[in-house]
Parts: structure tokens; sequence; C-alpha cells
């Protein structure tokens, strides 16, 4: 059976490769069917069927020898006792990266599913921008999975075809990989709307006599106008995907009869010129409907995609599209990044597809500056899946932006350094707002100062996830001193009150584990994020104070004399507010409002009358008069661990200050960096030129608030900012 297997995947990899490694192949082939020797699939084959599945896909994309190595042996590490070591020894480093790439991690302690599959991303990520073809690999092995998902429980149906439409379709769109993307996208909606995708595979079957009658009908008048103008051509009908179908039906609320491109044809030739001599042809044939022609051979789509489509009234009066292309054209469209690969059998240099894999190197970016899987899966689905818009720059190049981009986005995208030091745009001649939206054929010119500078504010007006990292790591740079002293005097603060060893702050061995999974490279990194401002600092602290207690405890447990800095207390669940109350794992939790405790506040709990504990400040001066009184309903609570993760809390403060003109707008402007949600602000004069300021608004921390109220305190004329008791 294999030996007939080996034979096919031998004879497609030769057939576009001629050059093609047989024996390295044959010898991870071997090495897969041995290694993988007993195991089974859910369906009930043997294992090995599935990577030598994944190496037929990418034979088939004209991929290159080490690449179908390594779909080979992609799972071996992840399924068997073999070493990534074992495979460089055996295969080489170019082999032994691809498989490193597309291995998932093995079960990582103290990462949600979320944060284990953002983890799987990250480093699938690393290795992409190191060498493109571990995506590749990576969309070969999913797109087989998913063809053979039938055998899986409905649940795991649902979610690997959701994970497949939110990130491995939008990849192979993003390089230009169609009929991956094509597949990738019926089978999943298969799986996560079989209703809707039946009922398409119907609404088409009653009609497809018809329909292709029609399209053989056109193909024939086409034939015979092109063949009389000497120009060599292939022409054919094209299918429209069913997921296509199903977004234009489902979430544009059209009906079959209302999608123009339903009915397709492709006309192939040799050359640039031959296309746009068809063009005009098919216009002199039948009347292009106004506004449906779009010329991607001038200008090409990011993921490298280029032809031209036109939609026309057929015989009938029914719509159909034409699109016309060149033989190399086509084949980028189906094998997108593939088809111009550079290190084909071993060639290696940079080239064109370099410039084309920046937005890898953006998203790294951004992976770096943020442990925020939301923002994350954002950047991915903005860079990767949104409608493009095409504008020009003054001396005529095409720049390509996803739609609703603004001049700021346009900025960053020619140059950091231009988007640095922007202060204003025209667009077709005419100066705009930065939050103006560009659209398809707009000339943009950005006008720059050597004084110019980002506004904050940028970040909420700038569509490109690119745009965005560069403004927060201007900031982050141009502060990083500033932010370096706020960060170790509120880490220290934190630590001191916990009573934990300052010295841990200087153990690599402890600091490297929770720098690594919040994704800095340094001790200082992280200290200048806390003092920056952002919520991720918080979590640094509380997973910080966390382990260093554990760590604390259980080096002095042994001892005569062990008194544990803090109990770990793991054995109560927390309420939703995240706050465990001693001895009880579920009962009703008041965060009060007189004092508004927020996480690093030290607590305490009261038992109310029908209304379960009611949590305070244990500085509130409700408890204190309580506790005076002789009362005895108080009970122990404390913080969970992950609280800053999850939760925000209101807090109020109160800020005193000269009374001027433009004070409230300076003091919003102070903080308009750490994104806070404000609730309320109610400002008022008070006697002798004195305004007096009540601001409401969420944070995550005591951290988070000390940055507050240490940035409002720095405004030129504020006296005061103090937190506020109800």
């Amino acid at each position: 059976m294999y030996e007939e297997e080996l034979s096919k995947l031998l004879e497609k990899l030769k057939l576009n490769n001629p050059n093609a490694n047989t024996d390295l192949v044959t010898k991870a082939f071997w090495f897969c069917v041995e290694k993988h020797k007993g195991q089974k699939r859910v369906s009930g084959e043997d294992y090995a069927t599935h990577p030598i599945a994944v190496a037929n896909i990418l034979a088939e994309m004209e991929m290159d020898s080490y690449s179908v190595c390594a779909a080979l042996l992609h799972d071996v590490v992840e399924d068997t006792e073999v070493t990534q070591e074992d495979i460089e020894a055996e295969f080489g480093d170019i082999v032994a990266l691809l498989v490193y790439g597309v291995t998932k991690l093995g079960k990582i302690e103290n990462l949600s599913k979320e944060e284990a599959q953002m983890e799987n991303l990250r480093r699938m990520f690393f290795a992409m921008a190191e060498d493109v073809r571990v995506i590749l690999i990576k969309l070969a092995d999913r797109l087989h999975n998913m063809r053979t998902m039938k055998a899986m429980p409905e649940p795991k149906q649902r979610e690997k075809a959701r994970e497949t439409l939110e990130i491995y379709a939008p990849l192979a769109h993003r390089l230009g990989i169609s009929r991956i993307k094509s597949e990738l996208e019926d089978l999943s909606l298969k799986f996560i709307d079989p209703i809707g995708y039946y009922e398409i595979v119907d609404k088409i079957a009653q009609k497809q006599e018809e329909r292709e009658q029609y399209i053989l009908e056109i193909i024939e008048i086409l034939k015979k106008r092109l063949s009389s103008a000497g120009i060599e051509f292939h022409i054919a009908g094209r299918a429209k995907h069913f997921y296509s179908i199903y977004r234009k039906m489902f979430m544009q609320n059209k009906t079959i009869d209302e999608i123009y491109d339903l009915f397709a044809v492709r006309i192939i030739v040799d050359s640039v010129e031959h296309c746009y001599a068809i063009l005009g042809l098919v216009h002199e044939l039948f009347t292009p409907v106004p506004g449906r022609f779009k010329d991607y051979i001038a200008m090409p789509k990011p993921n490298m995609y280029q032809s031209l489509h036109t939609t026309l009234i057929g015989p009938k009066g029914t719509p159909f599209e034409i699109q016309i292309r060149t033989w190399e054209m086509h084949h980028t469209a189906e094998n997108g990044i593939a088809a111009h690969w550079k290190y084909k059998e071993g060639a290696k240099g940079a080239d064109e597809n370099d410039e084309k894999l920046e937005w890898i190197k953006n998203l790294l970016d951004i992976q770096k500056n943020t442990t925020n899987n939301e923002e994350v899966m954002n950047a991915l689905k903005i860079d990767m899946f949104s409608d493009e818009v095409f504008v020009f720059t003054p001396k005529g190049k095409v720049v390509s932006l996803p739609a609703g981009a603004t001049p700021i986005d346009f900025a960053y995208a020619i140059h950091t350094a231009i988007g640095n030091k922007m202060q204003g745009a025209k667009v077709n001649g005419k100066i705009v707002t930065l939050d103006y939206e560009l659209q398809n054929g707009d000339i943009i010119e950005i006008h720059t100062a050597n004084n110019g500078r980002p506004n904050m504010d940028w970040v909420k007006i700038a569509k490109t996830s690119q745009a965005r990292n560069k403004i927060n790591q201007w900031f982050r740079k141009e502060n990083r001193e500033e932010n370096l002293e706020k960060g170790r005097e509120i880490l220290e603060k934190e630590l001191k009150k916990a009573n934990i060893p300052m010295e841990y702050l200087e153990d690599d061995a402890f600091t490297e584990p929770i720098l690594r999974k919040y994704g800095f490279r340094q001790m200082e990194d992280m200290i200048a994020t806390i003092g920056y401002g952002s919520p991720n600092g918080g979590k640094f602290i509380t997973k910080f104070k966390e382990l260093a207690v554990k760590r604390y405890n259980d080096e002095h447990k042994e001892t005569e004399e062990f008194n544990p800095i803090i109990e770990i207390k793991q054995t109560v669940k927390p309420n939703q507010s995240g706050i465990c109350v001693e001895g009880i794992d579920n009962c009703l939790i008041k965060v009060s409002r007189c004092c508004n405790p927020v996480p690093g506040d030290s607590i305490v709990g009261y038992i109310t009358r029908g209304r379960g504990v009611a949590v305070h400040r244990t500085d509130c001066i409700n408890m204190r008069n309580l506790e005076a009184d002789g009362n005895s309903r108080f009970i122990r609570c404390w913080w969970a661990g992950d609280v800053a993760e999850k939760e925000s809390f209101r807090t109020d403060i109160c800020v005193t200050a000269e009374d001027r003109a433009g004070l409230l707008m300076d003091i919003m402007g102070a903080v308009s960096s750490m994104n806070l949600k404000f609730s309320s602000i109610n400002a008022r004069s008070g006697k002798n030129n004195v305004a007096i300021i009540d601001i409401s608004f969420d944070v995550s921390s005591t951290s988070q608030l000390d940055i507050v109220i240490k940035k409002i305190g720095a405004v030129s004329g504020v006296i005061s900012v103090q937190r506020r008791r109800l």
C-alpha cells in the first residue's frame, strides 16, 4: 500500500519540480510511516495517511522537497518519541525549522485554552516570518483535517470550522492561495451552518442544467468573436464557491438571482496586452454594468492577485462576470506566494516576496507589544480579511489599505518617520481632517514638520494595526525613562505591601518565565509598561505577587519559625467580581460604593442582613465606625489572583485645581493614552478661583489608579488629586 503512495507522491513532485531531492523525500516518507506505526486517526485509518495526504497537497502546489519532507514529518515531534534534535540530525536544519514552526506546543501550565491557542499562533507567526513555508504546510494540514472532519464529534467540528474561518482561510486569502481559501471556507460552512450550506447546494442544483446551458451559450458567442481577432486564448466557465454565495445571501439579504457573479467566465491569454484587447472585444459584444469593472492588473491586490473583472448583461438580460488574466496571473491566483517561491530546491536570497510578507512582521510587532488576545485577533481580521481601497501617492505609486483607512494609515504605510512627523494631509488637492475615510482613486499628500509628533488620539482614528502599533511605540520610546521611573516606584510599592523580598526582581530564573508569558524580552520592558499605564502592567504585578508568595512559602515551609507572608488561598472560588470570601464558595457579593475598592486595596467583608456580603476597603470610614461600635459581622476577603486580568472596577477621584481655561481638556489629555472608560465628569467653580472636578472611571488595579493620579497631578495648576468617598 505505502509503496504505491510513495510512487504517486514522487511522481507529483518530479512533474512540477524536476530537480526535487527524491532521496530525502523517500527517507522522510518511510520515517513517517515507521514512527506513526500503530497510531490511528479518529476515523480508524492509519495515522500516517494524514501526513502523506498533506505532502501530496504541497506537491500539487509545486512546493520544494524540504516542504514536502516537513509535511511528512510535521506530527512526529508532537505525537511520537521523536525530538526536534532528532529531526535536525536526520534531515537537516531547514526541515527541522519547518517542523518546529508547524508543531503545536504541548500543554502549558497555567494557560487557558484561549491563551494556549494564542501562544501556538504566536510561535507559528514567528516561524512564518523566518520562512513562510511554515504556514503553507499548516494550511495544507488544516485542509486535509477539514476534508476528513466527518469522523470528529459535532462540537469539535464546529470549533475547528470557526477557527478555520477566523484564522486559516484569511491567511490563505492574504497569501493569495485562492483554491485552498475557497475549499476551507466551503468545508467550514458545511460544519458551522449545515442547513444554510445544503440550502444553497439545493438551490444551485435545481437550475444547474439551465445555468450550465446559459454559460455554454455565452462561451460560444465569445469563442466566435475572439477567434476572429487572432488571439490565442483558453476559455471556461467558473463556479462560484458556496461560502461566497452564502455571505451574499445571508449577510446582504440577497437571493441567488441577485448575485451577479454566480454566472462567470474566465478567459486566459498569453500577455497583458491581450488581456486589454479582449476586454475591449467583450465590451463590444455585451453591455457592461456601470461601476462593476475592476482592474486588478494595473492595481494588484496585496495578495498578488491580478485579473480584469467586468460584469456584463447577457443574451437573456441576466448579468454575468468575466475574468481576464494571463497564464502567469492564473497560476499566482491559484497558488499565491507558492507560485513565486524563492526557495525552489535550495535557492535563497531576497526577492519581491520579502516585501509582500511585510505584514507578517507588522503583526509580530503587535504581538510583542500587547498581551490582549482580542487585540491580536482584531489585527488579524483587519489586516487579512478587510475589503481594500486603492489610493495613490503624488508620484502615482499605488498603495492598498483596508476599507475605512485614513490619512494616518496612509502616512504610516509609506514610512514610520512620515507618520511620526505628520501635521496634516491633502486629498485630491484639498485639505482634509485626519479622520477622513480614503476612497478608491484618492491622491494623498502628507504634510510633515521637523517638530511634528503623533497625537495619542490618532490611535482611535487609525484603522490599520500597523499605524496604531507605530504610534504606541513612539509614545513608549519617547517617555521611556519617565515610564521606567514610575514603573519601578509602583512595582516596589506593590511588593513592599505584600512583604515580598525585593531580591526576587533581580532573579532572572524567577522573572524570565513571567516575562515570556507576557511577551517581554527583559525586565525593563515590563517595568516601562507598568509606568506607561497599560492594563497589562496590572496583570504582571498580580502574577508576579502570586508566584513570589508561592515561592517564598515553599522556600521557608520547612523552617521551625515559618510564618507565611500571605496565605495561599486556592480552596475558595472567587465571586464574579473576582473576590474570595473566607469559608464561602457561593454568596452574593456587593462592592460598596462608599469607598469603591479596586484590586490592590486591602479589603474586608461585612455580612449584611439579606443582601450578602458588602466589600469595603479596610480604611473605609464606614467600616471604622462599625468597628468602633463593636460590630462582629466582619468576614475576611481577598482579591483572586487573576482578577486584574478579567475585570475593571469603578473608582472616583476629586481634583482640586486653579480655575483656568482649558483645564478640563488638559486633564483628559493627560490620561488619554490609558484608554480608560469614563462614567461621569462633574466640574464646578469654588471660592478663591479654585475648580473642583469629580471624575468617575474604571480601572483594573490600584497600580493603574496610581498612574492616573500621578498623571493628573502633573497637569499645570492642579493642587491635589484624591480618591473620593461618597
